[in-house]
């Protein structure tokens, strides 16, 4: 066997690998949105379409699969807040911006959405997703003068709180405007921060990109790197 056949023999079973791997996190986000974790692997691979014995060549436990599926729907989450604000200098409009989505994901993204709130409130201090850019970018806001705050952190909790009872407040009311609840409630937090009330309604009423759109890039871009 010469070596560029060999090579791209390794390629396709690195790549059936990785089809497999992302099958199974799909499916145990899946469940995680449905709050159906107490099921046995093999349910977990049937609805994933894999081989029983495949599971544990990526796991060791489901456990361990439904803590990488979380963590995997944050760091989506964190991959659409930065390609959404990469052009960006201001910290309170880098802040609005991200947090603005957040709020909008909950609609756009509901089964992604679920699964990052089945992890409760420990999403805040995570080290994925949405907890790590909003502290980043409340630093970043004192560092500069634009928010008058004498701890990044406490507002990081602060504002975490209100984005988990925000997310839980979409999906209870399907019929609310998700979209305006969003803007009130990052006006309001600005606002805390120390942002003049006309500047903070000014960031909230600002024009958005499309979150189905963002989403869909940020998803097919890697399946597109991999073909």
């Amino acid at each position: 066997m010469s070596e560029a056949v060999a090579a791209a023999a390794r390629k396709r079973g690195e790549r059936r690998k990785a089809q497999t791997r992302a099958a199974l996190i799909r499916a145990a986000q899946k469940l995680l949105a449905e709050d159906r974790v107490n099921v046995p692997v093999l349910e977990i691979t049937e609805l994933a379409d894999v081989g029983m014995g495949s599971f544990y060549n990526h796991f060791e436990t489901k456990e361990d699969l439904f803590h990488v599926a979380v963590e995997a729907a944050l760091e989506l989450q964190g991959s659409v807040l930065d390609a959404w604000s990469e052009e960006l200098e201001d910290p309170a409009e880098v802040f609005a911006r991200s947090y603005r989505l957040t709020g909008r994901m909950h609609r756009a993204a509901p089964e992604i959405s679920h699964v990052i709130l089945s992890r409760g409130m420990s999403i805040i201090t995570s080290d994925y997703g949405l907890g790590p850019r909003a502290l980043r970018d409340i630093t970043r806001g004192c560092e500069t003068g634009r928010f008058t705050l004498a701890d990044p952190y406490p507002a990081l909790l602060i504002a975490g709180g209100a984005a988990f009872a925000l997310g839980h407040a979409v999906h209870d009311d399907p019929a609310a405007d998700h979209a305006e609840l969003t803007d009130k409630v990052t006006e309001d937090i600005l606002r805390m921060f120390g942002v003049p009330s006309k500047e903070a309604a000014a960031i909230c009423a600002s024009p958005l990109p499309s979150v189905v759109d963002l989403l869909a890039k940020v998803i097919e871009e890697p399946l597109r790197a991999a073909s």
